[in-house]
């Protein structure tokens, strides 16, 4: 992308209305390319015929629900999402995070909120984007991790790290063998205002340490400095 306005974001909501709105704010925020879906079916052929650098995600919809269509279109390509839902309890966001997902917004909401989340994502994608000149691998133990696309192999296989984990782990490489505090990690992933999500910070962390650590309840590299922030430790970038 050459900016972020340049940016394809698909938006999956049955909600008519609502699809007019987000459309039209998001073109008057600048972004030239939305495209629109009210059920599974059409996103899944949206996204065949051109993949998203975004997807908006409402959870329930006419021929299935947006947890399931995500896991669907992630297993083609690691596509930032941000899910909206009138589920407003912490399992369902919770879940939804666990399952990758970058962000995820209660209905009712504030247009201006949205917005500056999609600004956030997409701001974190961009970075990612210039930050693969300037650092390629990592090794940690028997892992190497592959920071171009974005995969972890290992003895068991390969894994593949999500749009979050991964601007996690870059600044992490960044600064290795020095703490990262928590201020400046939810910065990182989340922009200026990433007041309240600290507790989304350690979810993908834990998610993060079961891809790159041999034991994950027993890190070696990724390390949590109690009450400022966490290190990267190890063998060097390269």
């Amino acid at each position: 992308m050459t900016t972020i306005y340049d940016t394809c974001i698909l938006i999956v909501d049955d909600n008519p209305d609502l699809l007019d709105l987000l459309c039209e704010q998001l073109g008057s925020a600048g972004y030239k390319n939305i495209r629109t879906a009210r059920d599974c079916a059409r996103a899944k052929a949206a996204f065949a015929a051109r993949q998203p650098e975004l997807m908006i995600l409402d959870i329930n919809l006419p021929d299935g629900d947006g947890f399931t269509l995500f896991r669907t279109l992630r297993e083609k390509a690691d596509v930032p999402a941000l899910f909206l839902s009138a589920r407003d309890a912490d399992a369902d966001r919770l879940f939804g995070l666990g399952l990758g997902a970058d962000d995820y917004l209660t209905k009712p909401f504030l247009m201006q909120e949205l917005l500056l989340r999609v600004q956030h994502i997409l701001q974190r994608a961009y970075r990612a984007e210039l930050a693969k000149k300037r650092l390629t691998a990592l090794q940690l133990g028997e892992r190497r991790v592959d920071l171009n696309d974005a995969l972890v192999t290992g003895p068991e296989g390969t894994a593949a790290l999500t749009a979050t984990e991964l601007a996690l782990l870059r600044k992490l490489a960044e600064n290795r063998g020095h703490i990262v505090t928590y201020d400046v990690l939810c910065s990182t992933v989340w922009g200026a205002d990433y007041y309240g999500y600290e507790n989304s910070l350690g979810v993908h962390i834990r998610h993060l340490r079961e891809k790159l650590e041999e034991e994950p309840g027993r890190p070696r590299f990724l390390l949590t400095v109690r009450g400022i922030g966490y290190k990267l430790a190890g063998e060097e970038a390269r």
